[in-house]
């Protein structure tokens, strides 16, 4: 299986379990999800990978979701809820730091099998959680800002918010995450296609933010005619 083949797999698989988050969970879910998101993206985001030609690393469809997650909060709960979201991915980042960074001083066991992977991927957070939080705590605080502003005006809000504000993340993320310690070419290559990767999920999730907001809306609608008169 191609590693295009498995990006649109991973692709749906996000957007199914968002969805799921909030159809169960609400406002909660997606609190969870951003969480989630905000911890897998700067794993996943170590590796690289060749997608349609181009290296580029992942975690794009993952970092892509906490973006469409707070579009949601601020859709269906306000500018409000949407900030205490980019809040609580920020304070998820930070806190998977630290802790990681106790546990790699642990000395392992002779038994141990697992502690050279664990320095491999959490030695190399520190740098990736400062230019992830940066570039993140613009980005987001833009995005919720720009889609507020764009809520009452436009019907693709969600797209102009979202790829505007990952263009800012994007370009702050790789600078700080990856020069010097990638070749400048490979640098661009990286800047140019995880943006476009980023883009597609932005383009892509216009149907979910909508169902989002349609079912949010009927629930509303059901929760009030069942209200005893």
């Amino acid at each position: 299986m191609s590693n295009n083949t498995i990006w649109l797999i991973l692709l749906v698989l996000n957007y199914g379990l968002i969805a799921i988050a909030f159809r169960y969970f609400k406002n909660y879910g997606l609190f969870a999800w951003i969480t989630l998101a905000s911890i897998l993206a700067n794993i996943q985001v170590i590796k690289t990978i060749e997608l349609l030609g181009f290296v580029t690393t992942l975690g794009n469809i993952m970092y892509g979701t906490s973006f469409l997650a707070t579009d949601i909060l601020c859709e269906c709960y306000g500018k409000e809820e949407a900030q205490k979201g980019v809040k609580i991915g920020i304070f998820s980042i930070i806190a998977t730091t630290l802790i990681m960074q106790v546990c790699l001083w642990f000395a392992p066991h002779a038994s141990d099998t697992s502690s050279a992977a664990l320095n491999a991927i959490f030695s190399l957070l520190p740098r990736i959680a400062f230019a992830s939080i940066t570039a993140y705590m613009i980005s987001q605080n833009f995005d919720v800002w720009f889609y507020n502003y764009l809520k009452q005006k436009y019907w693709l809000r969600n797209n102009l918010s979202t790829m505007s504000s990952q263009l800012i993340d994007n370009t702050i993320f790789t600078l700080l995450a990856f020069w010097g310690v990638f070749p400048t070419d490979v640098i661009w290559q990286i800047f140019a296609t995880t943006y476009v990767m980023k883009w597609l999920v932005a383009l892509f999730d216009t149907p979910v933010i909508y169902w989002a907001k349609a079912y949010h809306t009927s629930s509303l609608a059901n929760e009030e005619s069942e209200k005893p008169a």
